[in-house]
């Protein structure tokens, strides 16, 4: 039995999905988990490494890695790659004068081997603020229809008022899901 056999057993019967969350800083990754979990979101600090929650959502454990996004810890990002089966890459659509990193970022963490078949969800965060880019705006500056390799998503949010959050994780969870656990 092959070891990617082994370990589709194994999480088919813990019904457990690793979920990594990144963008740039001051993206909202942080306050998006929080918000999600229930947590106080008043004080948020930029995180200078990561935080990990575990979360239960519908019948399935989520282990959601939060790993900060300043151009300084960027390069450590393929350190959690590891057994990972979603992406969520949060976006700032306040931010127009960064979508142009906010692209290279993504691009060149869609071509890392060790996150090949991860689902990918992109929030379009801070949509509460007036002049955000719309989704449809993101999705093609950041080419997303160009992506043939991999099941994606994108929704729109707020992690301060929560609106989206919700949608999102719904449907990263349902589509790996599919993916994982309805497998013979």
């Amino acid at each position: 039995m092959g070891l990617l056999k082994i370990l589709k057993k194994t999480k088919e019967k813990e019904k457990e999905m690793r979920l990594l969350i990144l963008g740039l800083d001051n993206a909202g990754k942080t306050t998006i988990l929080k918000k999600f979990n229930g947590e106080d979101i008043d004080k948020i600090s930029p995180t200078l490494g990561f935080n990990i929650k575990t979360l239960h959502y519908q019948d399935y454990k989520l282990n959601v890695w939060d790993v900060g996004g300043q151009t300084t810890i960027r390069s450590y990002w393929r350190n959690y790659f590891e057994q990972t089966d979603g992406l969520i890459w949060v976006v700032d659509s306040s931010d127009k004068m960064r979508l142009e990193d906010c692209k290279r970022e993504l691009h060149s963490l869609l071509k890392q081997e060790k996150l090949v078949g991860a689902t990918l969800l992109i929030f379009c965060n801070k949509q509460d603020i007036q002049g955000a880019l719309t989704c449809q705006q993101i999705k093609e500056f950041l080419a997303l229809d160009d992506i043939s390799t991999r099941h994606w998503g994108i929704i729109p949010c707020s992690a301060v008022t929560g609106e989206g959050l919700i949608e999102g994780i719904d449907w990263i969870v349902t589509d790996i899901a599919s993916r994982i656990f309805m497998m013979n």
